[in-house]
């Protein structure tokens, strides 16, 4: 029998995780917390706790924005600062990066603005993300904070899944196996 979801309990928080495939031997389980404030919510205060200091908050586009803008609002409505997978009319210039990502088809880039890096630069940075797993969009973010001037101070998520899980450099809150082609976990 085939397994269609895995449930799990995240930042006190029951849910069931849709099991997609990526590969004809691998699925991974969908972990999205856009439309559920809940989880959000207590994701971010669990984060926040486990923070270290820091002045500015980093994270991709388009799934760590809810986190990380509800990490800004529980933490006093701190500034923060997203990698946009587009340059848009209004930034002043960019630096960018390429990105592969376990949960993309294609090869992406991530952008900053350089009006944005000018207020990273000498400051310690936290960059969080909902999901860590191969650490490509985690490395793509190192280096735009790195180009930007900015101080990594620590690296956050909610998930660590597969290899991410044997990283000693990143905080997360719960572990998120992969998956056999039949919903095993591995």
């Amino acid at each position: 029998m085939s397994l269609t979801h895995y449930s799990m309990t995240i930042a006190g928080i029951e849910r069931h995780l849709p099991l997609c495939p990526i590969s004809d031997e691998l699925k991974i389980g969908a972990f999205v917390i856009f439309g559920d404030p809940e989880l959000t919510t207590a994701c971010a205060e669990a984060l926040l706790k486990k923070a270290p200091e820091y002045d500015y908050l980093i994270s991709a586009e388009a799934k760590g924005i809810p986190l990380v803008h509800e990490m800004a609002r529980l933490a006093g409505n701190q500034k923060y600062f997203l990698a946009r997978k587009a340059p848009k009319l209004y930034m002043t210039g960019v630096f960018e990066v390429t990105v592969r990502s376990i949960t993309t088809e294609k090869v992406q880039k991530l952008y900053l603005d350089t009006a944005d890096a000018e207020l990273m630069k000498g400051k310690k940075i936290l960059i969080v993300d909902d999901v860590i797993s191969t650490g490509e969009s985690l490395a793509a973010l190192e280096e735009l904070v790195r180009l930007a001037g900015g101080e990594i101070c620590g690296k956050m998520t909610i998930l660590a899944e597969g290899d991410a899980q044997e990283r000693d450099d990143i905080i997360y809150l719960e572990k998120l196996p992969l998956f056999t082609k039949d919903g095993q976990p591995i």
